[in-house]
């Protein structure tokens, strides 16, 4: 019992701690005018909290999780998370072509790394540096934009117990720090209560992460993107797919490589699950370039998340993703 309590509270700290954030990165961006993408690709497209759910789970040599959460967290985002948006919350969107087209590549950039042996700590050295390149030239355009004020929605951000009075934008940077770690402190309790779970009821290692703990991870993330969208911050939610999409396939990936030994994937992953995941990105890059997200687009896209499953399941008798 006492690991089913851990995952439940570690689970609702990760939504609660979400919702504060947007508040406080909208905030940040218009008390201090700069572009709200760019705050949102740093504080919600690279996911703290499952970079360190992912360690935990690599160090306590649950890598089968580990993994499991970098494809279920990915394919997740497009089928689930942007889905749901576009099905809730239809509205207009404006990213730079540049950038979808960095998005619809991303997973691409996977396939040298699967085919040229196992999953090793040099590759991660190698996939964070290609992160850290995607966040530099989207850092540089957006500081050169510079606008953002005027793409903030029309709330404010008050200080805790004081609804009156405004957040300034550096008080609110630091909330959002603080939120963070709200994020990471639940990810931390979750993948105890995993670790706690997967021992007493004897579930699978990457059944539970693409399952289960992908499933909270997920809905962290739709509120990260389906509320500020429906608030009026669309560049909020846009940010939080594009950045997680980018940053699980180099950066959080990279990182759990870092932290745990060398992973082998099984043929499967390359001849099925990576083939979904840049075919689905490439149709969600495709549905966001229209400059308006429909609700069509989110039931195709959930559509297309349900296929996938049933196919694993029924072609190969497993869960999505599974590490050998």
């Amino acid at each position: 019992m006492s690991s089913i309590l851990l995952f439940v509270v570690g689970a609702a700290l990760l939504i609660y701690s979400a919702e504060k954030l947007i508040s406080y990165l909208v905030g940040a961006a218009s008390s201090l005018r700069v572009s709200v993408f760019l705050l949102a690709i740093i504080f919600t497209g690279i996911e703290f909290d499952d970079v360190a759910f992912g360690v935990a789970l690599n160090m306590e040599d649950l890598s089968g999780v580990a993994l499991g959460t970098v494809f279920g967290t990915a394919i997740s985002m497009i089928g689930v998370v942007l889905a749901l948006a576009a099905i809730i919350s239809p509205t207009r969107v404006a990213v730079p072509g540049r950038y979808l087209a960095l998005f619809a590549v991303a997973p691409l950039v996977l396939i040298p790394f699967l085919v040229f042996g196992p999953l090793t700590p040099l590759y991660g050295v190698l996939l964070l540096l290609l992160f850290a390149l995607f966040l530099g030239y989207v850092a540089a355009r957006e500081l050169r934009r510079g606008t953002p004020a005027a793409s903030t929605p029309p709330f404010a951000v008050s200080m805790p117990f004081d609804r009156g009075r405004r957040l300034p934008g550096w008080a609110a940077i630091g909330l959002a720090v603080v939120a963070l770690f709200g994020l990471v402190a639940g990810a931390a309790m979750t993948s105890i209560g995993t670790e706690g779970l997967l021992e007493e009821f004897r579930i699978q290692g990457a059944l539970f992460g693409a399952t289960i703990a992908t499933l909270v991870l997920t809905l962290e993330d739709v509120l990260l993107t389906v509320e500020p969208t429906r608030r009026g911050a669309a560049d909020i939610g846009i940010a939080n797919v594009v950045g997680s999409v980018v940053f699980g396939v180099t950066g959080k990936l990279g990182i759990i490589l870092l932290a745990g030994g060398s992973v082998v994937v099984g043929d499967e992953v390359l001849a099925w699950h990576l083939p979904v995941l840049v075919g689905m990105t490439a149709l969600a890059a495709c549905f966001l370039s229209t400059g308006r997200l429909r609700r069509w687009h989110g039931y195709v896209l959930l559509a297309a998340y349900v296929a996938y499953w049933v196919v694993s399941f029924a072609v190969f008798g497993e869960a999505p993703v599974e590490a050998d």
